[in-house]
């Protein structure tokens, strides 16, 4: 299809088929769109896409996506330092944070323990995770990784971790209302509140 589209054309659409969930001909529908939106809207969209990496970074303190060095939540005042919630990516800690119910900090993992697409446990942001629990303050890390094979290989490595460097913070799991194969990010409110309430010690 793509072949027949001026080249231009061609290109963008190309380029849209990359993004998941989006496939030849709902990419196509996408670049028709943006040919029917007025000349500068389709601009300021093209100069929202080339400037949003230079307009976000990664907080210093829980690796999220922010437009500060530290991002509001770690920022605010009012929430509580002596629990650490550890996701394993932006969207999870974005679901748990829209159910009001949690007051402490996160810290992103950036990833989970996955040998089979090549993903190690070098590649997670354990020493941001260190660090953080070096700090003192924190008495309870709650792991809230989701309930995958993956999820528990991560959650049983860095267990050890953090029992062997930091042997009097209590390690804590959501409880196991959240269906065996699913992931946080995907997970609905009640039962990420359910789950948060009614956490189970690690052993």
């Amino acid at each position: 299809m793509a072949a027949e589209l001026p080249a231009a054309l061609a290109e963008l659409v190309r380029r849209l088929g990359r993004l998941p969930g989006m496939g030849p001909k709902s990419a196509l529908r996408v670049a028709m769109t943006l040919l029917d939106w007025p000349e500068e809207q389709t601009r300021e969209l093209g100069t929202s896409i080339a400037t949003l990496r230079d307009r976000l970074h990664l907080c210093r303190r829980c690796g999220g996506l922010s437009s500060a060095e530290v991002c509001p939540l770690c920022a605010d005042p009012s929430r509580r330092t002596d629990m650490l919630c550890l996701v394993a990516d932006w969207d999870s800690q974005l679901n748990l944070e829209r159910g009001g119910f949690y007051n402490g900090q996160y810290l992103i993992l950036g990833g989970l323990v996955s040998p089979l697409d090549n993903g190690g446990p070098d590649r997670l942001n354990l020493d941001r995770l260190k660090a953080r629990l070096a700090e003192g303050q924190v008495r309870e890390l709650i792991f809230a990784l989701g309930a995958t094979i993956e999820a528990e290989n991560t959650a049983s490595w860095i267990q050890v971790v953090v029992q062997n460097e930091f042997p009097d913070i209590r390690v804590t799991r959501l409880a196991q209302g959240i269906p065996l194969g699913s992931e946080v990010r995907h997970m609905d409110a009640e039962t990420l509140r359910q789950s948060l309430k009614y956490r189970q010690e690690l052993s």
